[in-house]
């Protein structure tokens, strides 16, 4: 009720006219029945415009702390979450990308919009960077089309460490649903789940026009953290298992 009320009465008409969205293939996103948003992530509030957009509601998860924070602060930020329709996940016992998981299949077999970020963060410096696997296995086990969709601007509106954004046009473009059923039963393969991956991953490199690295973004972050402490240049040429890929609760 609260995600309704803020949609289309508090909050969502006054964000249409900040930031008059401009949208490409919203038609692409299914009036009715379980699809996965796939989306890359650019910034904070990309779970704001994105979803701002689509007729439907699009569910995300996110770390349990953001609902159990304390005084105003963390009043605003539990509203906040609430508000956008996102599902807190416990991360406690490193279970954290099996809890995504499972609670986005919920979402998915009651016939709902389940919105996931196959980088599992946010682009460092507005680079597309490698996906993990769990939207693989999230297509695979609940056999929902994935709906591909990129957010074009949003870094320049709301660009990294920034808490308000500039009021700017966003842009956003949807691209035709991804269809996985030849893969059916193979949930589980590492190689089959990384090739259905990289295909999404693929599709949002061509609607984005964004450069692809094939890294983990939380392995370039965790580089430039280190590069900050000892006051160099972070090293953007680590590699990664390609079979090490997770769901995890979106650190937006």
């Amino acid at each position: 009720m609260l995600y309704w009320l803020l949609k289309y009465v508090l909050v969502g008409p006054w964000l249409w006219v900040l930031f008059r969205p401009a949208v490409e293939g919203r038609n692409f996103v299914p009036a009715d029945g379980p699809a996965i948003i796939a989306s890359n992530h650019l910034a904070f509030l990309d779970s704001i415009w994105m979803p701002l957009v689509v007729k439907r509601q699009v569910t995300f998860v996110a770390k349990a702390e953001y609902f159990t924070g304390r005084g105003i602060k963390g009043w605003l930020v539990k509203t906040f979450f609430l508000s956008t329709g996102t599902i807190p996940v416990d991360r406690a016992g490193g279970r954290a990308a099996q809890a995504a998981l499972d609670t986005q299949l919920r979402v998915l077999r009651q016939g709902h919009l389940a919105g996931i970020y196959p980088e599992g963060t946010r682009s460092p410096d507005g680079r597309l960077y490698r996906g993990k696997t769990g939207v693989a296995r999230l297509a695979l086990d609940s056999g929902a089309p994935v709906i591909p969709v990129v957010m074009l601007n949003a870094d320049e509106l709301q660009p990294p460490g920034k808490l308000l954004p500039k009021i700017r046009r966003v842009k956003i473009r949807f691209g035709p649903p991804m269809d996985f059923s030849r893969y059916a039963g193979m949930s589980g393969d590492r190689f089959v789940e990384r090739a259905v991956t990289d295909e999404i991953m693929y599709q949002l490199m061509e609607l984005s026009g964004r450069e692809y690295v094939d890294v983990y973004a939380q392995k370039i972050k965790a580089a430039q953290e280190r590069a900050q402490r000892r006051g160099e240049q972070a090293d953007e040429s680590v590699t990664e298992d390609p079979s090490s890929g997770h769901l995890a609760p979106q650190g937006r």
